[in-house]
Order: structure tokens, then C-alpha cells, then sequence
């Protein structure tokens, strides 16, 4: 098994959604089914030492692994790669805000989906102007751009919203 592979085993197991485990009980490397034992090959030597929680981590991953298509598979790897390659400060930065995530309530979460969803969606390079525009901003100007615009938003008509779109999304012309 190749280390990226491993190293994606691990990674996928680590951003699982908790998922209850009443009591875990250690799993034997034998009591393993012949795809799991496939997958975490690279684990067997020391399975019995891992703890009954990081095993079924690691199962779940390989679950995951095993139901993943080809082309799933490809873009996972390509976000391992991509996570192997960021510096320590620049990991401890993405699980603050994965954290942070995880802390706000479903309805947050699901609206801060929907704007990133949204974000992508825009042309490389409106999205690039954003970020630029965003980025020269001091701390201040952030904050008032959000009070501003937020308090606009919510004196709009649904049309009005509408329109407000469509002229943002098009440099507002």
C-alpha cells in the first residue's frame, strides 16, 4: 500500500463525523473482514496496541475508502496531497476554524454551505477580486462592510434581493 494511500486512510478516518460508540470494544486483527484487513494492512503489526476507538476510526475510514468511486477516490487524494503540503500553522488554522464549524448550530452551518457553494459558483476571477478586495480591508472596514450590508439586505424586497444579485454578480452594471 503506498503512503499516500496510508496517510489518506488516516486522514479520512480523522475527519469522520463522530459517531457514537457505546463502549467499544478492541476488534483482533482476525475478526477484521478480508477488504478491512486489505486496507489497513499497514496497521496490522500494531493493531492490537491501537485503542478500541482509533480501530474503529480507522474501520470507518476503510469503509468509506471501499464505498468511494475511482473518481472519488482521485480528488481525496488530491486533497491528502494538498493537506500533506500545508505547513504546521497553516493545519492548526483549518482545524480552528473545523472546530469552529462544528460548534455553530445546523441552520448556521447549512447557511455558511450555501455561501461557499455560492462563492465557487461565481467566475475565477470575481472570486479572485473578492478575496483581493476582501483581504486589503482592515478588521474595521470588515466589520462595517457586514453591519452595512446587512442592514441593507434587510430593508430589501425579495425582488429588490433579487436585483442586488444580479447587479453584484455582474460588477454592477
Amino acid at each position: 500500500m503506498s503512503r499516500v494511500k496510508l496517510m489518506m486512510l488516516i486522514l479520512l478516518g480523522w475527519l469522520t463525523l463522530p459517531i457514537p460508540i457505546c463502549a467499544a470494544e478492541p476488534v483482533a486483527w482476525d475478526q477484521l473482514t478480508q477488504d478491512e484487513q486489505k486496507t489497513l494492512q499497514p496497521f496490522q503489526e500494531r493493531w492490537d496496541g491501537l485503542s478500541a476507538e482509533r480501530q474503529q476510526k480507522l474501520r470507518r475510514g476503510a469503509k468509506r475508502w471501499a464505498e468511494m468511486s475511482p473518481d472519488q477516490r482521485r480528488k481525496a487524494k488530491q486533497r491528502f496531497q494538498r493537506w500533506q503540503s500545508l505547513t504546521p500553522e497553516e493545519r492548526a488554522k483549518i482545524r480552528k476554524r473545523h472546530a469552529w464549524f462544528k460548534q455553530l448550530s445546523p441552520k448556521q452551518q447549512q447557511r455558511l454551505r450555501k455561501r461557499r457553494q455560492w462563492f465557487m459558483q461565481l467566475p475565477q476571477e470575481k472570486r479572485e477580486e473578492l478575496r483581493e478586495k476582501w483581504s486589503s480591508m482592515s478588521v474595521e472596514e470588515r466589520k462595517q462592510f457586514r453591519k452595512k450590508i446587512v442592514k441593507e439586505w434587510r430593508n430589501m424586497t425579495p425582488k429588490e434581493r433579487q436585483n442586488f444579485k444580479e447587479k453584484w454578480l455582474n460588477n454592477g452594471q
